[in-house]
């Protein structure tokens, strides 16, 4: 007797690509919500759990299945050689950013006295919070990244200062 039940097994398992495959079309079409990016991915383990567990259910099957010449075999092989071959390729451009660290990269790299305005605070004002974080901007036409020196912590940090909510709003 099989300690797993294909009653359950293989509704779990089409219930779990039914939502990976929805989660997954709302992202390429970029339709998607912040949640559905992490219940994509934390889906993407149930799909894993849920198809180790069919798979243990049908187990019999499946290896009647996979010893079957002809296609079962060129099948599994060609899944193999592109999960392989997508360990070396990589697509023409490169990986490019999200919208979000792009903008978060522009603010960096703005003066100084672009980025006051966005902030709500004068420039003299953000200067002089940043400075008192340790993050000197050299002059209302220098950057916030220029400041942090290459240093990520003192970035984040100096973001940190700059957006932060007035003490009297908190």
């Amino acid at each position: 007797m099989n300690p797993v039940s294909r009653e359950w097994a293989t509704p779990l398992t089409l219930g779990s690509f039914a939502l990976m495959a929805s989660t997954g079309v709302l992202m390429f079409f970029h339709l998607d919500s912040g949640v559905q990016k992490v219940a994509h991915e934390w889906l993407g383990w149930g799909l894993v759990a849920a198809v180790a567990l069919h798979a243990t259910a049908n187990g019999k099957a499946l290896l009647r299945h996979l010893q079957a010449p002809g296609r079962p075999r060129v099948i599994l092989a060609l899944c193999a050689v592109a999960l392989a071959g997508s360990f070396f390729v990589s697509l023409p451009g490169g990986e490019a950013a999200s919208p979000p660290v792009l903008a978060l990269r522009a603010v960096a790299q703005a003066p100084l006295s672009a980025v006051a305005p966005l902030a709500g605070k004068p420039v003299a004002q953000l200067r002089s919070e940043l400075a008192a974080a340790g993050v000197v901007v050299a002059s209302d036409d220098a950057s916030i990244e220029s400041a942090a020196k290459g240093d990520r912590e003192r970035l984040g940090l100096a973001m940190r200062v700059a957006f932060a909510a007035p003490a009297a709003a908190r």
